[in-house]
This record gives C-alpha cells, sequence and structure tokens, in this order.
C-alpha cells in the first residue's frame, strides 16, 4: 500500500498548499488520553518548550532552527532539522547563529537577536547582528544592525559582534540588547543598548556592561532575573576558562563575579550558555556547547549556583550549538507543530512499560512500527501507550493482539487529516541489558551457578562515567541488577574518572572463593577483590598497570583481560590501546610477573578490547578494530598454542562486525563464555543503541547496548563469523 492510499486526507487543495506539512509528535513521558482531544481552556497554559540553535560551523550550517519539547528534557526538531528562516534573506553575511529567543512583557511578541556571520567567508569576524520580532513564531519582522557603520567613531574597529541577546528592563519599559564585542587588539567584552520601540534598531550607541577584572575576554552573556538579583553567566577565559556568575541589583551596572570557579560541570571548553526555568518547577536547567566536541550538556540547579549534570535524562534527535529554550503555551506549540511538522520527519513515541523503550523502531519511508517487548510480555493483551501532542488522536486505543502479526494504526491531527503506520511487535532479547551498557566481560561462578556480567556503565558523555556495576542470570536471557560494586568517587582514592572495561576471574584459594576484579580508572588499571561475584569490592589502594610497556610510547593502559589457563592453572593478564600486553599474574592476583611481561604480535588492526579463551588445545585471541564510535567498530581473532606465544592471524580473522541488513552498527568490545561440560559458545559484545545509535554521531560511541549471539567453529577450529541479532539467543539450561 502506498503513501497516497495510507494517508487519509481531509484537507481541500488549497489548505494542503498553504499548509504542505503535516506532523505526529509524540513526546516521552506523555500519558496518552483517550482521543488525545484538545482542552480549549488550557490553550494558554504552559505545554512545552521551543529551543532555537544552529548546527555548526559550514555551509548551510549557519541559519536558525526549532526543536520542541513537552517536558523540557526530550527535544525533537522541528521542519526535519532545516532551517525556519533564510539566512540569506535576513543577514548581511549569508549565515546567522547563536539565537536568542524572548517573550515580551505582553506575553503574545517575541523577541529574537542573532549574531549576522558567516564563517566559511569572514572566519571569526564580523560587524552586525540580526534583530528580530514576531508575534506567531512563524513570521519575523527582521533588521540589520551594523555596529561598525551606525557608529564609526566609536566602533570603527571593531572586528567581532557576538552572540546577542535580549531582556525586559521594566525599570525604563523598553527591550536591552546585549552582546560581546571586541575592538582592535583589545579583549573581548560585553555591551548594551536599547532597541528602539520597534524592534529594528538601536536607540543610542553600545555601553559596556561587564568586562573581566582580570582582564581576560567575556562573551555569550545570558541574564536572568531571579531573587531580587540579575544573574550574568557568560563565558570568561580568565583562570580556568568556561561559564562564571556574576551578580548586580541593577540591570546595567554593578555586576561583581561570585568567583572565579565555573559554574558549568565540564572539564572541556564551553561556551553559549543558555537557562531556563522548568514549567511549574523551581528548578531551572543550564545548557551550554562543548564546542571543541560537538556535543551539549544540560546541567539543573535549584539555586542558580550549583549545578548538577543530567545528560542522561536529555534526549534530541538533532545536534545543536548554541542556542536558548523557551516555554510556550499548548496553542503556541500546536501552531508551531502546524506550521513546521512535515511527512517525512513524523515524531512518533510508544511509552508502554512493557517495551524496550530505547529500541522502538519507527521508519517513517517504510510506514511501520516495531515493538521489541520485554520477556514474558503478553502479546495478546499488549497496550503500546502511544503518546501526543494536543490535538492529535490515534485509533485503536488500550490492549491489542499481536500474536498473529501487525495491526493498523490510525493517527489523526484535528482538522487535517490521517495516516496508518502497520504496528507489529515481538520478543526480542538483544540487548539484553535495559540501558546504556558497554564492554561487556562475562563470568561463570561456580560458588553460585549463576552467570554475571560486569559491563561499563554508559550513557554518559565521552564516556565520563565513574561506577560499576554486575547483573546475574541463571539463563543467559534473564537478567537481574545486582547494583554497584565500585563506585571510583567512593571506594577508590586513586583516581576518581572514567570507569571502564573492566573484567573478573574467580580462584579457589585455600578452599575459599574470591573474586579479582581488574578495572579501567583514568587511563590506568586497578584492582578490587571480594569474595563474592557480586560483592563488595574492596580496592587495592593503587593502581596496577600505570605504565607503558617495552617502548610503547602511544596509546592507553586500558581495557584488561584476565585468562586463567586450564592446562596450568596460571592467569595472565593482557591490556592495551594501540597494543596488546601480556603478563603473567603472580599467585597473590595483584601483582605480575614483570619477567614474563611481552607485546603480543597483533596486526595493525588491533585497537583495544583483548579478549582470550581456550578450546580444543587453541589459544584464540580476541580485540576490537576500529573506534568504538565508528559504525565500523568490529571484532577479529587470532590463535596460539599458549597464552604468550606467537600469534598467528587468520587471513578471514573477522569476529564479528556491523549488519547492512539488520543496521545494527559498532558491534565489538567482546568477552565469551562457554556452557560448563558443553562445546557451546556465546559471544557477548556492545553494539550502538538500536535503531537511533547510527544517527547520533559521536555520542553513538558512549550510547552502547549489550548483547549476546551464539559463538561458532567449523571443523577446522576457525571462528565462523558471527551475524549481529534482535531477537539473541533462548535462554540456556545450565543443568
Amino acid at each position: 500500500m502506498n503513501l497516497q492510499n495510507r494517508t487519509i486526507a481531509k484537507m481541500k487543495p488549497k489548505s494542503i498548499i498553504q499548509t504542505i506539512l503535516l506532523l505526529i509528535v509524540f513526546m516521552p513521558g506523555i500519558i496518552l488520553i483517550p482521543g488525545c482531544t484538545t482542552n480549549k481552556s488550557a490553550d494558554n497554559e504552559s505545554a512545552g518548550y521551543v529551543f532555537t540553535y544552529f548546527t555548526g560551523n559550514g555551509p548551510g550550517q549557519e541559519a536558525i532552527r526549532f526543536a520542541v519539547s513537552k517536558d523540557g528534557y526530550h527535544f525533537r526538531a522541528l521542519n526535519n532539522n532545516q532551517p525556519i528562516l533564510d539566512s540569506k534573506k535576513i543577514s548581511s553575511s549569508g549565515g546567522v547563529r547563536d539565537p536568542h529567543l524572548l517573550r515580551g512583557a505582553d506575553g503574545k511578541t517575541f523577541f529574537m537577536v542573532a549574531t549576522d556571520l558567516y564563517v566559511p567567508e569572514q572566519g571569526w569576524h564580523n560587524y552586525a547582528m540580526v534583530l528580530m520580532k514576531s508575534t506567531d513564531l512563524i513570521h519575523w519582522q527582521t533588521s540589520i544592525v551594523n555596529i561598525s557603520e551606525l557608529y564609526p567613531e566609536q566602533f570603527g574597529d571593531v572586528n567581532r559582534v557576538w552572540a546577542p541577546q535580549t531582556i525586559y528592563d521594566k525599570t525604563t519599559g523598553k527591550y536591552m540588547v546585549y552582546f560581546s564585542m571586541k575592538q582592535g587588539e583589545e579583549v573581548d567584552k560585553i555591551y548594551y543598548a536599547y532597541a528602539n520601540p520597534d524592534f529594528t534598531a538601536l536607540e543610542l550607541a553600545p555601553r559596556q556592561l561587564f568586562f573581566s577584572p582580570t582582564n581576560h575576554a567575556c562573551i555569550d552573556g545570558d541574564i536572568i532575573y531571579n531573587d531580587g538579583k540579575y544573574h550574568l553567566f557568560f563565558k570568561s577565559e580568565s583562570g580556568d576558562p568556561g561559564i562564571k556568575l556574576a551578580l548586580s541589583d541593577q540591570l546595567t551596572e554593578g555586576y561583581k563575579m561570585v568567583g572565579q570557579e565555573r559554574i558549568d560541570q565540564s572539564k572541556d571548553p564551553v561556551e553559549g550558555s543558555g537557562i531556563f526555568k522548568l514549567n511549574n518547577s523551581n528548578e531551572w536547567i543550564l545548557m551550554y556547547d562543548l564546542y571543541t566536541k560537538g556535543g551539549y550538556q544540560f546541567t539543573k540547579s535549584s539555586d542558580l549556583r550549583h549545578f548538577k549534570v543530567i545528560d542522561q535524562q536529555i534526549s534530541m534527535n538533532f545536534h545543536p550549538r548554541h542556542g536558548t529554550v523557551l516555554p510556550i503555551t499548548r496553542k503556541e506549540l500546536k501552531r508551531l507543530i502546524g506550521q513546521f511538522g512535515r511527512f517525512d520527519d513524523l515524531l512518533i513515541d510508544a511509552t508502554s512499560p512493557d517495551l524496550k523503550k530505547l529500541n522502538v523502531v519507527i521508519n517513517e519511508k517504510a510506514m511501520t512500527i516495531h515493538l521489541p517487548i520485554k520477556r514474558g510480555v503478553d502479546l495478546t493483551n499488549l497496550d503500546p501507550h502511544f503518546t501526543c501532542y494536543p490535538g492529535i488522536s490515534v485509533k485503536p486505543e488500550g490492549p491489542q493482539n499481536f500474536s498473529n502479526g501487525s495491526l493498523a494504526y490510525t493517527f489523526t491531527i484535528e482538522g487535517q487529516g490521517a495516516v496508518v503506520y502497520e504496528v507489529s511487535a515481538s520478543e526480542d532479547h538483544n540487548p539484553v541489558l535495559e540501558g546504556y551498557y558497554a564492554d561487556p566481560e562475562i563470568l561463570y561462578a561456580e560458588k553460585t551457578g549463576k552467570y554475571y556480567i560486569y559491563p561499563t556503565t554508559d550513557g554518559f558523555d565521552s564516556w565520563s562515567g565513574y561506577y560499576f556495576k554486575v547483573f546475574s542470570s541463571d539463563n543467559l536471557v534473564d537478567w537481574t541488577d545486582e547494583g554497584t560494586i565500585l563506585d571510583l568517587h567512593k571506594d577508590v582514592i586513586w583516581t576518581d574518572r572514567n570507569a571502564w572495561a573492566p573484567c573478573i576471574v574467580e580462584k579457589k584459594i585455600n578452599g575459599e572463593y574470591k573474586y579479582f576484579y581488574y578495572f579501567t580508572a583514568a587511563q590506568k588499571i586497578g584492582i578490587a577483590v571480594a569474595d563474592n561475584p557480586t560483592g563488595p569490592f574492596t580496592d587495592s589502594g593503587k593502581p596496577l598497570i600505570d605504565f607503558k610497556a617495552l617502548g610503547v610510547i602511544r596509546g592507553q593502559e586500558i581495557d584488561p583481560d584476565v585468562f586463567t589457563d586450564p592446562k596450568t592453572g596460571k592467569s595472565y593478564l593482557y591490556w592495551g590501546n594501540g597494543y596488546m600486553a601480556a603478563a603473567e599474574l603472580n599467585n597473590d592476583m595483584i601483582s605480575i610477573n614483570m619477567k614474563t611481561l611481552k607485546l603480543m604480535n597483533v596486526d595493525q588492526t588491533f585497537r583495544e578490547g583483548s579478549y582470550v579463551i581456550f578450546r580444543n588445545d587453541i589459544y584464540y585471541f580476541m580485540w576490537s578494530e576500529d573506534d568504538t564510535r565508528s559504525p565500523n567498530y568490529k571484532v577479529r581473532y587470532a590463535t596460539s598454542d599458549s597464552p604468550l606465544g606467537k600469534l598467528s592471524i587468520p587471513k578471514n580473522n573477522i569476529v564479528i562486525q556491523r549488519d547492512s541488513v539488520t543496521n545494527i552498527f559498532a558491534t565489538g568490545h567482546n568477552s565469551a563464555i562457554q556452557v560448563p561440560g558443553t562445546d557451546i559458545w556465546y559471544l557477548v559484545y556492545h553494539r550502538f543503541t538500536y535503531p537511533k545509535g547510527v544517527e547520533m554521531g559521536r555520542s553513538g560511541g558512549f550510547h552502547r547496548e549489550v548483547c549476546i549471539d551464539k559463538l561458532n567453529f567449523d571443523a577446522d577450529g576457525n571462528i565462523i563469523e558471527v551475524k549481529p541479532t534482535l531477537e539473541g539467543i533462548k535462554p540456556v539450561s545450565f543443568n
């Protein structure tokens, strides 16, 4: 059935030409009201947010875009992430960036200002900004303000006019525009001027609002009024460069810094702070641009002084640069959706607790939705809980029988029309752990007769997690979260950051089981010990590996793997990024025999993630190739006749890689497990979160999921390439 037949049009031809677009938007966290009918009395209540931003420094990226959210945490781009205004028509340079959006004092007029700059031609030198005014967020009156041309005597040598913003001055009844400027060889300072009543020009030449007392550059000011004080957040190059805070009793003067400490919570360069208050809340969100890393960080505070990173609570289907968020009403939200919604960018979500929500697949081209259900959920009585914006309804409602195949769901926008999706559901066992986890290490514990997965806790920006968890299972399909077993902030004295890629071994010493847990932290390898596979674990107090081996000058000391040779009972440790080091562990298991230290003869495909198994008198050495941020991250292998022997690298040595049929990407950093007493093996690995990880760009590399698939060997002992699946494996009996 084609799109034309499956779209139930209710619009007149003229309406279609004028409107063009039809949008169905469903956002996380909104419970479906039957019929999703519009409550007219609530049209003027705060119901969501609009996020205005640009996307980069390249051609076409310096333009104003809009996204919307119902809760301030989950944002979806409008207009398929394309500009809502033509930069070439509204600017002197052809580029517009750093947009700031303000609701006027009358509650219905909107003011937007932006930097007039086209980096591909101008570099970082510009002279103008753009003033914009609207009553509906759709149609904008725009004006260009060129500072050097308007005020040649005072600012004829200006070479940067950056990041303008607007605030209403209650004492004068005017709108104040403030921005940073750089003149000649001076540092950037923050200036202000009042706009004229039409918001088309400045009334007078700009005056200095704030400059660094240490004479360092100050840019990207953002002012909010709270508890009788004007709070000026800005980017300062003084001390530790970052977002700083100054306070004043008056809007146009008297700002004093509260200190040189950064208000932002990043250790990386940041700029473009934007702060907004959550609707019906006393909490504020401060967001900023991690401009050297292509990321964006969100933090939250109730006192505007102490902010906590909330990146794990945030989702966006776009990659913003320096923008602002503004609360909007139900009516304004509907208007934006009606104007900028598109057939090829349907934003739909399903929120049933019976679903693996991260893995719901919405295919706008095929007009299908696939619902992966959790283990044991009844397919004959499944309610997807589709969520929707005001004015949108869905049929059928409530529980449905999905056991016989897909069902047709009709989504309708009031007075616009409807579209039909085929919705299917199935029990998919991959990923095996709910949420973001990576670098899985698997262990069968003789003491308990259970299996355990020890992963990296993922979802932290730039792999900045700080604690480790463990999960247990009786059948490799149903996994129980056993909680945190090691917290770098509480349990480790020698570091507090970058908790990655652990491994573990069970040893019986003097008749008692001991568990030796090797982990990466701060690009070093530590060790903790416990009496049980779920802990509690006690750190040794110092790193085991904090040196480069045998002339290695590059790479990192990460990704440990511990292997006990079934022939001798001796244990070995392998590690390295860019190189594979190996050494025998001493009997205490917390030190290595330096006399055995060597570099293994891996080839140029080796990146990281060593893992060793033994089968039929062959030692198999596995490793990951490429970068974990790459869709092409994969696993290769070699063989040897001993734990420290020379490696033989087969010509066709791929263990697992991306699959173009299922669109599963970045399958790497594995471990493997053998069912006791059998020759049945399983590969445990991570992949990009499915299906959205590959669209996340760089951040897909720290939004990963743990999966398990069957590992097979041919008659000659070669590993048969594993095909990553959504279905995963069936429950395994170990008895």
